[in-house]
C-alpha cells in the first residue's frame, strides 16, 4: 500500500512552520495513542505509527527538504553509503551508480573502517498527569548491545587475539588490476577472508561467537522534567547500542505518553476543570472546596455568578517547560438546575420570581429587555 502524503497525515500545509507541525503532531498522537483507544487499539496503533514516521520526517529540517524535493524515497535516504539498494529516488540509476562506484573503488563501493557510532534506541514512557506536570524520575529496563563481558570486545577467545588478515594486509579491499585495448582497469571489492575488517579471529570467542558484542538487558534511570506532555521526545545521551571500531554508543529516545486525568484537562500550561454548583450558591456566593494539582484549596464563588463563568488561580498550573514560571488553573463554572421539585418548592420559586425584577439578572452586553426594546421600540 502507498503512503499517505506526510502534510496530509498531520492535516498541516506545505508551509507550515515547525510550531504548527509540533503541535498538530502532539494532538494527533493524543487522539490516536493505543491506550485511549482500547476498543480499536490495533487500528489506532497503525495509525499513531503513521503519524509518528510523518512527525519524524517533517520536524527534521533536512529530511523534510529532502521530503520536499524528492518525496517518500528521499526521506528514506540518509546519506551516501546510507543502506543497500537505496536508488535516492531515481529508479535504477542507484543500480548503475552502486556497480561503477563499487568496480571503481568510490565512495559508495567503499566500507566505512573508522570508528562508527552505536545504533539509537527508542522506547515510550506511561506517566500520570501529575508526574508530567511536576517531573519524576523513571527507572526503565532496555536491551543493547555492549562488549562481550568474556572476551572483551575482541571477540576472540580468552588468551588470544585477532590478527592482521594475510589476504589483504589489514586494508579490507582487494585490488584488481586488468588490461583493457586503451590500457589498464583496476576494481576493488570487500576482502571476502576479513569481509572489510582488516583482520581476522583464529579462535572465536565461545560465548559471543566472534561477534565481540552480546545482547545484555540493562537498568537505566531517566529524569523526566516537569512540564513534558504527549509526543516530548527525550534524549539520553550514549544509552543506546555500543559502536563499533571505537565509535562512540548510540542514544536513547524516550517518547512521553502522557495518560488522561479524570478531572483535569491540559490546554498548553493551563489546567482547566469544571466545577458544579448549585443555582443557589451561584446567586448567592459561596465558599467551596475544589481540587488543584496539589491538593485541595478553597474557592471564593462570588454572588450572581452566571453559568459558563471562567476563573483563573495564577500560578496553580504545570510549569513551562522551555520557560520560566508556570501557567494557571482555569476553572469553568457548571450551574447545575434541580430536575425534581416539590410542590412546596415550586411555590417558592413562583414567590420568588414574582418579586423580582428584570434589572436584577445580569447579562453579557446589553440585557435581554434592553435588545427587545431596541428590536420591536426602534
Amino acid at each position: 500500500m502507498a503512503k499517505k502524503d506526510y502534510y496530509e497525515v498531520l492535516g498541516v500545509s506545505r508551509d507550515a512552520p515547525e510550531a504548527e507541525i509540533k503541535k498538530a503532531y502532539r494532538r494527533l498522537a493524543r487522539k490516536y495513542h493505543p491506550d485511549t483507544n482500547p476498543e480499536r487499539k490495533e487500528e489506532a496503533a497503525e495509525k499513531f505509527k503513521e503519524i509518528h514516521e510523518a512527525y519524524e520526517v517533517l520536524s527534521d529540517p533536512e529530511k523534510r527538504a529532502r521530503y520536499d524535493q524528492f518525496g517518500h524515497a528521499g526521506a528514506e535516504f540518509t546519506g551516501f553509503g546510507g543502506g543497500p539498494g537505496a536508488d535516492f529516488g531515481f529508479g535504477g540509476f542507484g543500480d548503475i551508480f552502486d556497480i561503477l562506484f563499487n568496480n571503481l573503488g568510490g565512495p559508495f563501493g567503499q566500507r566505512p573502517r573508522g570508528p562508527q557510532k552505536g545504533a539509537d534506541l527508542q522506547m515510550e514512557v506511561s506517566l500520570s498527569f501529575e508526574e508530567a506536570a511536576f517531573g519524576v524520575e523513571r527507572e526503565v529496563e532496555i536491551s543493547r548491545w555492549e562488549d562481550c563481558e568474556q572476551c572483551r570486545g575482541t571477540g576472540a577467545a580468552p588468551g588470544t587475539k585477532p590478527v592482521t588478515c594475510s589476504t589483504c594486509g589489514g586494508a579490507g579491499r582487494i585490488r584488481t588490476t586488468q588490461s583493457i585495448a586503451f590500457g589498464s582497469f583496476q576494481t576493488v571489492r570487500t576482502c571476502d577472508r576479513c569481509r572489510g575488517e582488516g583482520r581476522v579471529v583464529e579462535k572465536p570467542c565461545t560465548a559471543c561467537q566472534g561477534r565481540g558484542k552480546a545482547r545484555r538487558r540493562r537498568k537505566v534511570k531517566i529524569k523526566v522534567p516537569p512540564g513534558v506532555d504527549t509526543g516530548s521526545v527525550l534524549r539520553l545521551a550514549g544509552e543506546g547500542d555500543l559502536g563499533t571500531r571505537g565509535g562512540p554508543p548510540g542514544d536513547l529516545f524516550v517518547a512521553i505518553h502522557v495518560r488522561p486525568h479524570k478531572i483535569f484537562r491540559r490546554e498548553g500550561a493551563d489546567v482547566v476543570c469544571e466545577i458544579p454548583i448549585s443555582f443557589v450558591q451561584a446567586a448567592l456566593g459561596d465558599e467551596i472546596e475544589i481540587p488543584t494539582l496539589e491538593g485541595k484549596t478553597n474557592f471564593k464563588i462570588p454572588e450572581g455568578t452566571q453559568p459558563g463563568a471562567v476563573f483563573h488561580l495564577r500560578g496553580k498550573g504545570i510549569p513551562r517547560l522551555r520557560g520560566y514560571g508556570r501557567g494557571d488553573q482555569v476553572i469553568k463554572v457548571d450551574v447545575l438546575i434541580p430536575t425534581r421539585l416539590t410542590d412546596k418548592q415550586k411555590e417558592l420559586l413562583r414567590q420568588f420570581e414574582k418579586s423580582t425584577r428584570g434589572d436584577q439578572y445580569q447579562a453579557r452586553g446589553k440585557g435581554f429587555f434592553e435588545k427587545m426594546k431596541d428590536a420591536f421600540m426602534g
